[in-house]
Order: structure tokens, then sequence, then C-alpha cells
């Protein structure tokens, strides 16, 4: 779920009743539609709307409404409503061939976000079937973890949020009506990493701080408040999935093709439907097995001896990739060699003039919070436009909770070829270069809604850009574990659109990942467990990825010699996180692109 659903919207009561949130004076508009744009979409907007979604505030380092934690109500829901759409009626007003590329992109942009918001309220209504969208956790780590004020300061804001928690969770239990078991089981396991937060090492953190002893004690006090508040959602959750377990009928988590096909629309942003995506993943699929096949022939006696490679295309590679998965890192070792492999691919980046970074933004390995765990096994946590300084998180989770079979599963996954590109994925160059690059974009509108398909496509792009440049060797063995990752982001679509729209059972599932796409047990079971809390979410990485690489192909065709891989990059990265699709438009218009950063 995405971040700016499911957060509290202040109300603001009138004597007669309710009335829509607090905006600016009015904008006179001066006779140039790009100036009145501008100034009616810029700071105007976003002080309007960061009380509207003061979670989403946080997170990209606009701290001005950090105390504000209201319960997500009816009420509440019909001043969001009717802000969604006076803000829609705005935008109706500037015609886009009256605006240059910039502001009609930011137009574009900012109705469908705008768009999306109305209709995740009101037609999916994901805030009354998923009780892990409630969940303050990660709004108050980012207060207490972020040196953005003094720490006295954040505690007083910390302290005022905290008085709100009990009146949240009381209105999202009230709120939920039949809830998918899957979310509600994420949602009991991500609160018990929410109740670490708010234990002994915050209260440690409150009685050693400056803050006076009238401070202190009201703060400990709330932290108990909202410990009790959080158990109690918990207890609420768990006796719910008891019943369900035993005689209740649950909202299925699948969405539908309905459902599907618009939040694809929303999400994705691409010139086709998920149907379109679905069909060229297929065709994807083949080209890769093809591939594949090829190069575990010319592997099979380095690594299988004289064993004879057997006849079904399936079992031939998957033999082959198992036998070089025993190549791998000790348990014990995952989170040394992932921090090991971040300066070897900063150096790499660099010599090989791929793309600029920046040595002012070191990136920080975590082990990943308690109450971020369940859905990924890395992730990148960085900052918003509003805090660019702030520092990056690479969360990476340890194995410690696993059990040694299936610790041993994940690290056959994670291999000596394997792990690196998921490296890449994650961070350089993949996520924490791009987001870095989307900071700097002036236009807050394409960095704060930025593009699924357009973020998680440049990561999966970067896989291939890193292996063309040589990166590991450029060895059979490199190319075949790239193939098989590969086909894990093409195997999203196809996984993602099958299990929601054509109801694809779990086996079914566990068949396509593990037989037809070589992944472990242990990684396909966490996939059927991703592809049941998310939706769409998984076909972005194809469709961004295969958006940018078409792009790139056509400009090289067209420029030959004049291309500049390196430019291309930085270019493309210059526009925040914007949908593929319009970046290509704002790249293909050179003047455009100059007047659009």
């Amino acid at each position: 779920m995405r971040l700016s659903r499911h957060v509290a919207v202040p109300l603001l009561l009138a004597a007669a009743g309710l009335c829509a949130p607090a905006q600016a004076a009015p904008v006179h508009a001066p006779s140039d539609p790009n100036q009145a744009f501008a100034a009616e979409f810029g700071d105007r907007f976003f002080e309007a709307y960061w009380p509207l979604r003061p979670d989403l505030a946080i997170s990209v380092g606009y701290y001005n409404v950090a105390d504000r934690l209201l319960p997500f109500d009816a009420r509440e829901r019909a001043v969001e409503a009717v802000f969604l759409k006076r803000e829609l009626a705005a935008l109706k007003r500037y015609a886009p061939e009256s605006l240059n590329d910039a502001n009609r992109t930011d137009q574009a942009l900012l109705r469908n976000e705008l768009e999306s918001e109305l209709w995740h309220q009101q037609e999916l209504r994901d805030w009354q079937w998923d009780p892990s969208g409630y969940n303050v956790a990660n709004s108050f780590a980012l207060l207490l973890n972020t040196d953005y004020a003094p720490l006295e300061q954040r505690l007083r804001t910390v302290s005022r949020r905290l008085a709100r928690v009990p009146a949240y969770y009381a209105a999202a239990w009230a709120n939920l009506s039949h809830p998918t078991r899957e979310h509600t089981q994420l949602a009991i396991q991500q609160h018990q990493g929410t109740l670490d937060l708010f234990g002994a090492d915050l209260e440690n953190q409150v009685v050693s701080s400056a803050l006076s002893m009238d401070e202190r004690l009201l703060l400990l006090k709330r932290i108990d408040a909202a410990r009790a508040a959080i158990k109690g959602y918990i207890e609420h959750l768990a006796a719910l999935d008891a019943r369900l377990a035993k005689n209740g009928k649950p909202r299925s988590f699948r969405l539908g093709r309905a459902l599907y096909e618009k939040k694809f629309g929303y999400d994705i942003q691409s010139a086709g439907s998920a149907e379109d995506l679905y069909q060229r993943a297929l065709t994807e699929k083949g080209r890769l097995l093809e591939r594949m096949d090829g190069l575990a022939t010319q592997l099979w006696p380095k690594y299988m001896g004289d064993a004879a490679p057997p006849q079904d295309r399936f079992d031939r590679i998957g033999q082959l990739i198992a036998r070089m998965s025993d190549h791998h890192s000790a348990a014990a070792d995952f989170v040394p060699t992932v921090e090991k492999l971040i300066p070897q691919l900063e150096d790499w980046v660099s010599s090989h003039d791929l793309i600029d970074l920046d040595k002012d933004k070191p990136l920080q390995v975590r082990v990943t919070p308690a109450y971020e765990r369940g859905v990924s096994v890395a992730s990148i946590d960085a900052p918003g436009p509003y805090n660019a300084q702030a520092s990056t998180y690479f969360n990476v989770t340890p194995l410690d909770d696993m059990g040694a079979e299936r610790a041993e599963s994940f690290l056959h996954e994670y291999n000596d070829w394997m792990l690196p590109i998921l490296i890449i994925h994650e961070a350089i160059p993949g996520h924490y270069v791009q987001l870095i690059y989307a900071n700097r974009s002036p236009s807050r509108i394409k960095s704060i809604f930025g593009n699924g398909a357009m973020i998680e496509g440049w990561a999966v792009y970067s896989e291939r850009m890193m292996l063309e440049s040589g990166y590991g060797g450029g060895t059979p063995e490199m190319w075949l574990m790239w193939c098989k990752w590969n086909l894990r982001s093409v195997t999203n679509t196809i996984l993602d659109y099958s299990v929601h729209v054509l109801g694809m059972s779990r086996d079914d599932a566990i068949k396509l990942l593990a037989h037809e796409a070589f992944q472990s047990q242990e990684e396909a079971s966490g996939k059927w467990r991703r592809v049941q809390l998310s939706s769409v979410q998984l076909a972005s990485y194809f469709s961004g990825y295969s958006q940018i690489y078409d792009f790139r192909e056509q400009l090289k065709q067209e420029q030959g010699e004049a291309f500049k891989l390196k430019a291309f990059h930085e270019q493309l990265l210059s526009y925040g996180s914007a949908p593929v699709k319009l970046i290509r438009e704002l790249m293909q218009n050179k003047k455009g692109s100059e007047d659009a950063r």
C-alpha cells in the first residue's frame, strides 16, 4: 500500500459543521498560463496538501505537520474527498496545449495522483479490508532517527503525535469490514515490530534527554498509552483471524480484472494495458529461456562433468543453476558480504563513466527494522526532496530468524553471482542512485509523486547495463544468472496478472516460480506471500525496464556514434521519477527537456 493511503486527515470544523482543509489566499493568475500554473500548483498546493498527508510529508522531509495524527474516520474521508475534487477541478482549468513541457507533465502527474487517491478511497476502499494499512511505526521512526532538529524538539513532536495514537487505532478497528486474512496476518506480524519501536530504547532516550521532568513524565505516559493501543489492535486482529479461520468467509486478496486494470492504469501509467504487458511478458519469458538453454549447454561440462543432461529444458537449466548455486556466502556472512559489495560497485560505476555518483551522500547499510520486515529481503529508505541531505539506508534482513534449511535455500537463491545483481538493483546504480537524482529535480510534483514503474524499471535496467559494461567479467555464468534474475522480473508480471485476474492457484504459482523460473522454494514461497499482499507493484519491474531499454535502443539507432550512455542516463534521471512515457516525450523534444528540469 502506498504511503499516501491510510494517513490521517486533519479535521477543520466550522461552527456550522464540516469544512474543507484550509487553503492559502486565492492566486490571482497572471496572463501567462505557465506562471499561473506554477503559482497554483507549487508551494500553494503542497501547503494545503501536507495537512492531509502528514505521514507522506514526514517521509519527504517536510516536518511542519509532523505532530499530526488523526483517525481516518468518515468525517476525515469527507474532508479528503472535498480537497481532491477541488484540486482536480483546478487542474482542468489549464488546457495542456497552453503549458510548456515542464508544467504539462506536472499537470498529468498530479491529475493521475489525485484521481488515484480518490479512486482508492471510494472504489478500491482498501481502508476497509487491509488492516496492515494502519501502522504508525514508520513516521515515528523517521522522526526519532532523522536529525532534522535537536533531539528535544523532535521528542516534543513525537509526544504530541503519540497522544493521538489511541484514537487512530480505535478508528482503524472501526473502519475494518470484511478484511482479507492475508493482510490481517501481516498487520499482526508488523505490529509486533511496532511495539519494539516504543520499547525500552525509546524510554531510555526520553529519560536521558534534556526535556523537563514534566515533559518526560508526560511523554512516558503517552508511550504507555500508545503501546496499549497497539497491543489492543493486535489482540483484536488475532481474535478476528481466529474467527475467520474457524467459520468466517474472508474477502479474497485477489483484485479481479476490473479493479486490477484500473489500478494498473494509475500505478504504472504506461501506454498499454495490463493485459498487453502480460502478453509481452509471456513472449519475453520464451526468449530468455531459449538463451538460458544455450548458456546451460555451454556450461554443463564445467559444472556437471560427464553426467548426461536431461532432455527436459527446465530440468537441464534448473540442475545446472542448482549446482552453481552451491557457491554462496555463509549465513553469518550475508550482511558483511553486502557491505563489502557497496564500495566495489561504486568504484566500477565511476571508473567506467556510467553515471556520476554523489560522494557526499554515502549509503548506509543497516539491518532491516523489525516493523519493515515480512515482505522483502532488501530495500532502500531514502530521504525526500525537503530533506535531501538526510541519510539513505540500505536495509538488509539478516538470516538469524531462519532455520538452517530456510537459510540455505535463501543463500542458494542469492549466490555468488546473484547477490551482486541484487545489490545493483537495490543500491548502486539502482534505487539509491535514481532516488538521489530524483531529489534534485526542481519539480516537487515529479520528485514526490514518483512513478513506480520508472523507479523499479531503472533498477532492473541498471542490472543489464552493468553487465553490458563488463561487470562480472562477461562470463557465461554471470549472464546465465542475469537471465535467471531478469526472468524473475518477467515472471513477476505473469504471476501478478495470473493471480489477481486469472485466479492462479498457489500450486500453479509455485510451479511457475520454482520450476519454470528456477527460483528456490524459499524465494517462491516468499513471492507467493508477496503477491497476496500487493497488487500491480510486481508488474512495475518489467514495464519500466522494457520502456527504458526500448527507448535507449531507439536513441542509439537514431544517434549512432553521437549517442553517449552516461548522458542518456543522467538526462533520463533528471526528471525526477516521472513515468517513462512522459520522460520519453521530454527527451525527444530537446527544448522541452531543458524547460522541464
